[in-house]
């Protein structure tokens, strides 16, 4: 489906790089590689992200599907974080990045039972990435992010190794884990 009210041509490159990547069939290193300067150009400018995928919620954040590759391999989604919104601590499963478009993020790494938080809070500004990764325990895949802007809305483009959507995946609660999946609040736009 092409969305008509932005121009989407960052968007498409990204998908077509993201695509030609996912060809190869990169192990996880490789695709983190791979992937990091595709997120970094698509943040690069945000005059392509249409405003039904920049929609923030009046109470929780919202994940807006960008694309999802007809064989799973990878999606680009958009998170909107209106101010004090945040997730709870939760893994992926999969590796991915997150680039930050508009406002900033504050991120804090956990140990992979939730329970530690591992080193100070990241403060990542628009034009720069922090990836996940269940298998590389030096990048890590337990965290929690949350707004940085106190009175604003802020946007990240995420790029997952899969379906972040249709991944199983965890929060941790107080020591407890409960298995969750997210979902889209809107449908991809390419």
């Amino acid at each position: 489906m092409i969305h008509s009210e932005a121009d989407l041509t960052p968007l498409l490159i990204a998908v077509c790089a993201m695509q030609k990547l996912c060809n190869n069939n990169p192990n996880e290193a490789d695709w983190l590689a791979g992937s990091k300067p595709i997120l970094l150009n698509l943040i690069a400018t945000d005059a392509w992200l249409p405003a039904s995928h920049a929609l923030p919620h009046p109470q929780y954040y919202q994940q807006h599907a960008l694309h999802v590759d007809a064989a799973q391999r990878f999606s680009v989604s958009s998170f909107v974080w209106g101010p004090g919104q945040g997730t709870p601590v939760h893994n992926h499963t999969i590796p991915g990045w997150v680039g930050v478009l508009r406002g900033a993020e504050l991120c804090q790494r956990y140990s992979a039972d939730g329970l530690q938080k591992i080193g100070a809070e990241q403060r990542l500004n628009a034009g720069q990435v922090d990836a996940v990764s269940p298998s590389n325990a030096g990048i890590g895949d337990v965290h929690t992010v949350r707004n940085g802007l106190a009175d604003g809305i802020s946007i990240s483009i995420h790029i997952y190794r899969g379906n972040i959507a249709g991944t199983p995946r965890s929060v941790f609660v107080d020591g407890v884990i409960k298995p969750f999946m997210s979902s889209y609040n809107t449908a991809a736009l390419v």
